[in-house]
């Protein structure tokens, strides 16, 4: 019998890898029929690599800000 790979914590991915994954989940969750722990389970782990990815851009940004030396300007459409 194989092994079940366990998923990489979340606290370790980069943010296009928890992106991807969080794609995926989506995909899931609106495409298969799922069981309700199934269900359950993946929209926690959606949760925390909403949380993950949240945390890297806004390390991002504080890094540019840094570097820029100056506020971000937020860009809005009229």
């Amino acid at each position: 019998m194989a092994k079940a790979t366990l998923p990489k914590p979340v606290d370790e991915m980069t943010y296009e890898a928890a992106f991807a994954e969080l794609q995926e989940i989506v995909t899931t969750l609106e495409g298969e029929p799922a069981s309700l722990d199934k269900a359950m389970s993946l929209f926690e782990r959606a949760q925390s690599l909403v949380k993950r990815c949240a945390q890297l851009l806004e390390e991002a940004e504080l890094q540019v800000k840094r570097l820029s030396g100056s506020e971000l300007v937020d860009l809005e459409e009229d």
